[in-house]
C-alpha cells in the first residue's frame, strides 16, 4: 500500500483531498525509496539561477506539481513559496462526483488512477480555492476540462480573472463530439479547441497533450499553430490491472491511467520529439521523482516540470527535487537552469535513428 513518508499527525491532513478517498488496490510497489527521514533540507539560496521562463510568465524553478496531485493541505508539509508554480486539480463549470470506486490500483512500478475529475465546479472554485492561492507568491495555474471546444472556451473566459497566471487546458479528456476520443490524440481536434480556447482568454495558455496518440509531434505541431503558449507533455497512459484472485478488475471503470516510474522512459521520448517540433516551451510530466529524473527532461527540451505520482509516496518530493537541481548545477559549475534545456548531447550518426 501507498503510505507517504510523513509523520502521521501530518499525513491524514496533507493526503485529504489528493485522491478522494479513491480506495487504493495494491498489487506490488513502486520501486521508489522514501528518504524524508535521511534528508535535511539546505534553506539557504542556492549559487545558481534556477529561474525559467514559460511564455510571458518568469517561474522562480522549473518544478511544479502535475494537476490531481497536489492538494491545500500539503501547505503543512512544505513552505508553497519555494514552488516554481501551483497547478490545481483540474476543474470543470458544473459539479462532478468523479468515478466509482475503487479509483486507483498501485502497480509494480507506479499507479493506475481512474478518478474521474471529481469537482465542486467554478463557483466554489472562485468563491473558496482561489482566495487560498492567493496568499502565496508563486503564479497560479488553473487546469480545466470540458466535454465541447465550445465549453472549454467558456470556462477558461470565465476564469480570465485577477490572481490565475495562466489556463492548463486538459485536452487528454473525451471529446464528446468525436465519439468520445480525447481531443489531443489527433492534430484536427487538438486545433480547434485550441483555437476556441486562444480566442477566449488573453492568459497564457498552457495544453496538456495525451500520450494516447500516434504522433504526438504532429498533435503539438497543431497546438502550437492554434496559439497554445506552452505544451504540457502528458498525461497518463491508458491502462488495466486485474486482480487474479477476485477475477475482477482492480478500478470501478475498468481502465485507468497509467503514472509513475514505469511510464518515464515513454513520455521522456514523447517529451524529446515535441520540443524538437516546436518553437514554444514545453513541460515535462511522466514519472518524475528525483532531481535526476528532472535533469534528463530538461537535457530531452522541457523548459520546466511536473512532479505528480512521487508525490503521493512521499509529500516532500518537490521541494526536494529544487534542491536536488539547485546541488545539481552548483557541482556541474552550471550558473542557469536554462542552460541545461535541450542540451542533450547527440551523435549525428544518431540522429535519423528510429526503433524498428
Amino acid at each position: 500500500m501507498l503510505r507517504p513518508a510523513v509523520p502521521r499527525g501530518r499525513q491524514d491532513s496533507a493526503a485529504a483531498g489528493l485522491l478522494g478517498g479513491a480506495g487504493i488496490q495494491s498489487s506490488g510497489g513502486f520501486g521508489m525509496t522514501s528518504r524524508l527521514a535521511d534528508v535535511k533540507t539546505d534553506s539557504r539560496e542556492p549559487q545558481v539561477d534556477l529561474s525559467v521562463r514559460i511564455g510571458r510568465l518568469t517561474l522562480a524553478n522549473p518544478v511544479m506539481p502535475a494537476s490531481g496531485t497536489f492538494a491545500e493541505g500539503l501547505e503543512q508539509v512544505f513552505d508553497f513559496n519555494r514552488l516554481g508554480a501551483f497547478v490545481t486539480k483540474t476543474i470543470t463549470r458544473d459539479y462532478r462526483s468523479g468515478n466509482p470506486t475503487p479509483r486507483v490500483a498501485e502497480t509494480a512500478s507506479g499507479m493506475l488512477n481512474s478518478i474521474g475529475i471529481p469537482s465542486k465546479g467554478l463557483a466554489t472554485f472562485l468563491s473558496d480555492t482561489l482566495p487560498f492561492y492567493r496568499r502565496y507568491r508563486p503564479p497560479l495555474i488553473v487546469s480545466i476540462s470540458a466535454p465541447t471546444a465550445e465549453q472549454f472556451a467558456e470556462l477558461a473566459r470565465e476564469l480570465t480573472v485577477p490572481g490565475i497566471a495562466a489556463i492548463e487546458a486538459n485536452i487528454s479528456c473525451p471529446n464528446i463530439e468525436a465519439d468520445g476520443r480525447a481531443f489531443a490524440m489527433l492534430p484536427d481536434s487538438t486545433e480547434t479547441v485550441v483555437r476556441r480556447l486562444r480566442a477566449a482568454t488573453e492568459l497564457p495558455l498552457w495544453v496538456k497533450l495525451t500520450p494516447n496518440t500516434a504522433d504526438i509531434a504532429a498533435v503539438a505541431s497543431a497546438a502550437e499553430a492554434a496559439g497554445a503558449d506552452a505544451l504540457v507533455v502528458a498525461n497518463t497512459i491508458l491502462g488495466m490491472a486485474v486482480d487474479a484472485d477476485t477475477f475482477r478488475p482492480r478500478l470501478g471503470s475498468i481502465m485507468g491511467g497509467l503514472s509513475g516510474p514505469a511510464v518515464k522512459p515513454i513520455i521522456l521520448r514523447m517529451t524529446y520529439q515535441a520540443a524538437r517540433a516546436v518553437s514554444i516551451p514545453v513541460i515535462g510530466c511522466g514519472g518524475i521523482g528525483t532531481a535526476e529524473d528532472a535533469v534528463e527532461y530538461l537535457l530531452a527540451g522541457a523548459t520546466a516540470v511536473q512532479v505528480g505520482t512521487a508525490t503521493f509516496l512521499h509529500p516532500n518530493a518537490t521541494p526536494e527535487i529544487i534542491d536536488g537541481l539547485a546541488t545539481f548545477c552548483c557541482r556541474r559549475g552550471i550558473a542557469r537552469i536554462e542552460d541545461l534545456v535541450g542540451a542533450l548531447v547527440l551523435d549525428d550518426a544518431s540522429l535519423p535513428a528510429a526503433a524498428s
